[in-house]
């Protein structure tokens, strides 16, 4: 006597019994178990085909987006803030050079200023000013920063904020260009 066998039926149930004396939703829910990790050839190679050209598209975005930032020049000039309106020890937050990039102004004395990125150079948190230690803390993971400088002093960061050069005249306070810095 020929038992007929399923072909798509090629593994033996965990349990080890016939399949038509397996639970409803074995039979509802076939996976076999030793096919399940076959990748056929063509699906490989569509795999390394798509990967392989998403790969050369963020290469060539990359490529464009340096290209554009080095064809727009040096940022605008813009004003922050009067002299008045900030108050020795006090700090003023402003976009630039583009709005969604934060900035912090610090007046430390009477005539010097310093401004700096807002963002921390660990993981892109706000960092916030405090001038009885004389430094830009960041608080999401305790990294401290130099007032004077940008430098780090204390936790993960490892590069320094970048500094917005800063003009006065007429009265006010003026973002000239970004100073990045390794």
């Amino acid at each position: 006597m020929m038992t007929r066998t399923n072909p798509d039926q090629l593994s033996v149930p965990p349990d080890g019994k016939p399949y038509h004396e397996q639970p409803q939703w074995r039979n509802d829910f076939p996976i076999d178990w030793p096919q399940d990790e076959l990748v056929a050839r063509r699906d490989f190679t569509k795999f390394l085909v798509l990967t392989s050209f998403a790969f050369a598209v963020g290469q060539v975005w990359i490529a464009f987006e340096n290209f554009a930032r080095k064809r727009r020049g040096r940022p605008p000039i813009r004003m922050i803030a009067r002299l008045a309106a900030v108050p020795v020890g006090g700090s003023v937050t402003f976009a630039y050079p583009d709005t969604h990039d934060d900035c912090v102004l610090v007046r430390t004395a009477t005539d010097r200023f310093v401004a700096y990125s807002q963002k921390c150079t660990h993981l892109s948190c706000a960092v916030t000013p405090q001038l009885e230690k004389n430094c830009l803390y960041c608080p999401c993971h305790h990294g401290f920063f130099d007032l004077a400088t940008g430098e780090p002093t204390g936790g993960p960061p490892r590069r320094p904020l970048p500094r917005i050069n800063l003009e006065i005249r007429d009265g006010a306070i003026y973002a000239t260009g970004v100073e990045v810095r390794a």
